[in-house]
């Protein structure tokens, strides 16, 4: 008899997990609240909002759920995982204690400090600080400016322009009480997923996200636009080096605590001229897109890995992947990311004509009352291909996101262009 999971989310992040676990022969039936359009296929959506805590209880006892799988940060901030544990519910996504990695990023750095990681120095500034002095110090380079509070990736702000770092400043200290000033790293980005529980972790491999809405990275930041998986930028010695320097320190860092991290470490890399690695940021979660390009590489039984995860068994398990290469591209509502155009409609986008070659990943989509799939969000889907070449993968999927219409989209054409 295989498992109950629940899903929390209903973006393109918690579609690819429900695919995942949909493939796994240890999940006999999955839920997701509130899910979307794509998810449908999977299991049985309940209206019930992420940020619905007591709902989410509710939901999870109502259907005799053996396990909760968290897709966003704001549940796990709100203390979702404490009060299943309090319920003897596992929850592969960790405490409120250690979400705070994601919650604060001065809680980030002093775990950093304490557990020797490499990362940014910083300033912490508040309104007492001489904000123009902090300035001056680091005006050869980029100031970058980070709110110290869950902002849903538009908390940071990386710019030259004096006048609008002082803006960010002062609204942030406004509104938030402090901020920090952050050395700027240059580099090449990259994004590692560890598993982890109170026994060990598993590295899964490295991927690369493209933030800016449009092809050269340019343009607004957004939640992210494609991904890679794995990312060549991480050779082997790098990849040693992270787990020298920043995995494992922080895996003994976090398991030695009276409550033990469980769930998915996001970790942000900046990979230097020198080939070394620095934290950018940590998330408490499957990125997204990187969730959907990294699954997809997992050889075996995703549900039994993170269902291992949330009852401390990592340590037990043998987790090997794929030798090949995934990539996704995101279809985006005109307007996004400022403000989203959504309700319009959605042709092509038929999971019947998914391949375990070539799917899509729904995210913002919802059916309206006639039963037509409409757009309910800025980012609307994914389409994710896996193929033995990257250069295959990308092909597959911009052929396939070639037959979706949606009025006024828009995607970058340029997603893995750093690898190839």
């Amino acid at each position: 008899m295989g498992r109950r999971v629940l899903v929390v989310g209903g973006g393109g992040r918690e579609h690819a997990l429900c695919r995942a676990l949909s493939a796994s022969s240890s999940i006999d039936e999955i839920h997701i609240a509130p899910g979307n359009a794509g998810t449908l296929h999977y299991g049985t959506n309940h209206d019930v909002a992420a940020s619905n805590i007591e709902g989410l209880l509710a939901l999870a006892g109502d259907h005799e759920i053996d396990f909760v799988v968290v897709g966003p940060e704001a549940p796990l901030c709100d203390g979702l995982a404490d009060r299943l544990i309090a319920v003897n519910i596992p929850c592969f996504g960790p405490q409120r204690l250690h979400a705070e990695l994601e919650g604060s990023k001065l809680f980030a750095k002093k775990a950093m400090d304490a557990a020797g990681v490499p990362t940014a120095e910083y300033d912490v500034m508040d309104a007492t600080t001489d904000v123009d002095a902090c300035l001056d110090a680091r005006s050869h380079e980029p100031w970058v400016i980070k709110r110290d509070v869950l902002a849903g990736g538009k908390g940071v702000v990386v710019t030259s322009n004096r006048q609008e770092a002082l803006e960010f400043i002062d609204k942030s200290i406004q509104s938030d009480g402090h901020v920090l000033l952050e050395r700027f790293l240059p580099g090449e980005e990259a994004s590692m997923l560890v598993v982890m529980d109170k026994s060990g972790y598993v590295c899964l491999p490295a991927s690369q996200d493209h933030k800016r809405a449009y092809d050269g990275d340019t343009g607004p930041n957004t939640g992210g636009m494609g991904a890679y998986c794995p990312a060549p930028v991480i050779t082997e010695s790098i990849h040693e080096k992270v787990l020298q320097r920043i995995v494992h320190p922080m895996f003994t860092h976090l398991s030695s605590m009276h409550v033990p991290y469980r769930g998915v470490l996001y970790v942000g890399l900046m990979i230097d001229a020198k080939g070394d690695p620095y934290v950018v940021e940590f998330n408490v979660r499957f990125g997204d897109p990187e969730c959907q390009v990294t699954l997809p590489l997992i050889e075996g039984d995703v549900g039994e890995l993170l269902f291992g995860a949330a009852n401390d068994t990592l340590a037990t398990m043998d987790v090997s992947f794929k030798e090949q290469h995934a990539l996704t591209v995101v279809l985006a509502s005109e307007g996004y990311p400022q403000s989203a155009i959504k309700g319009r409609n959605i042709l092509g986008a038929d999971s019947s004509q998914d391949t375990a070659a070539t799917w899509i990943s729904h995210a913002g989509t919802t059916h309206d009352a006639k039963g037509n799939l409409i757009s309910s969000g800025g980012r609307v889907l994914a389409v994710t291909s896996i193929a033995d070449s990257l250069d295959k993968a990308r092909d597959l999927s911009y052929q396939r996101l070639a037959n979706i219409t949606l009025e006024g989209s828009h995607h970058r054409t340029d997603i893995g262009y750093r690898a190839l």
